[in-house]
């Protein structure tokens, strides 16, 4: 079987150490997920969820990999959507490098099954939560807001 993926990268006026911490902090998080936070203690075999505002588990799973301020890979299922949480578990990794005077940020979602609705529905919504972390670090204030997501599809 092939497998289905979605890579962006993005890059960041920022340095790793601030970026790991957008990453991973539940009340940052919030902010650029659209009131979507996480909660992990951020340790390789640790349980992972994504839990929306109502108090739904958007997306599960563990964590595989975590090499601060570098490398976090994340066994990764959604919960929510029953089409894609049948596709079963995908990893989602997440690189960060200094580059410059800024931090390249690589984040790819990869799972074994060709063609994935997950990877389909990652693809849409992965830029626009990294378009919200991108542009909270380095202005403030996020780009894509609640209204904005009313009438679309979020990974």
């Amino acid at each position: 079987m092939t497998n289905s993926e979605f890579i962006y990268a993005t890059y960041i006026k920022t340095t790793p150490e601030e970026l790991w911490h957008a990453l991973t902090n539940q009340e940052f998080m919030k902010q650029y997920w659209l009131g979507t936070r996480c909660e992990s203690d951020w340790k390789a075999g640790s349980p992972w969820k994504m839990i929306s505002e109502n108090g739904e588990i958007t997306d599960a799973g563990e964590i595989i990999e975590i090499n601060p301020p570098k490398r976090m890979v994340i066994k990764w299922r959604h919960e929510w959507r029953p089409e894609l949480k049948a596709e079963g578990y995908s990893q989602c990794t997440f690189d960060i490098e200094a580059v410059d005077n800024a931090t390249k940020l690589t984040v790819t979602h990869v799972i074994d099954k060709n063609p994935s609705k997950l990877i389909e529905a990652v693809s849409g919504g992965w830029p626009k939560i990294l378009s919200n972390l991108k542009s909270l670090i380095e202005t403030g204030q996020i780009v894509i807001d609640r209204k904005c997501e009313k009438n679309t599809t979020q990974g």
